[in-house]
C-alpha cells in the first residue's frame, strides 16, 4: 500500500499541472534581470546599457575604485561603498525612456561617473 501512495504521488508531480507550476516559477525568475555595474575614478561601466522593456533590474554595483562611490538610478541609490565592496540596487522600471545614472559623491559626476540606462 506505502509502495502505491508513494507512486501516486510522483505521477502526480510528473503531470501537466506539476509542470506548469515549475514553469511559471522559473519564468518568473528569468523575468527580473540583473546588470553587473563597476565603478572607479571616474567612471561607470554596466554589463548592459539596455532592457529590451520595463520591468524589475537589480544592479549590482561593485567598487573597484581606490575611494568610496555610490550608484544612484530610477530615484533610487546604494549607500556609499568602499573599494572592493559590492551593493545591490533593485529597481522597477515601469515605462519606457532614458534613465540617468551616476555617483552622488560631490564632483564624481562631472568627473565622468555618469551615464544613460535605456529601457525600450
Amino acid at each position: 500500500m506505502k509502495k502505491l501512495i508513494v507512486a501516486a504521488v510522483s505521477i502526480a508531480a510528473l503531470t501537466p499541472a506539476g509542470l506548469a507550476s515549475a514553469r511559471t516559477d522559473s519564468s518568473a525568475r528569468a523575468a527580473a534581470t540583473t546588470i553587473s555595474v563597476r565603478g572607479k575614478e571616474f567612471s561607470f561601466r554596466l554589463s548592459k546599457k539596455s532592457i529590451p522593456k520595463p520591468g524589475k533590474v537589480t544592479f549590482s554595483f561593485h567598487n573597484v575604485g581606490t575611494m568610496a562611490h555610490d550608484f544612484r538610478i530610477g530615484g533610487k541609490q546604494t549607500r556609499l561603498i568602499g573599494p572592493g565592496k559590492t551593493a545591490r540596487l533593485r529597481v522597477t522600471f515601469h515605462k519606457k525612456g532614458r534613465f540617468t545614472y551616476l555617483c552622488t559623491v560631490p564632483g564624481h559626476a562631472q568627473a565622468g561617473m555618469k551615464g544613460v540606462f535605456t529601457v525600450r
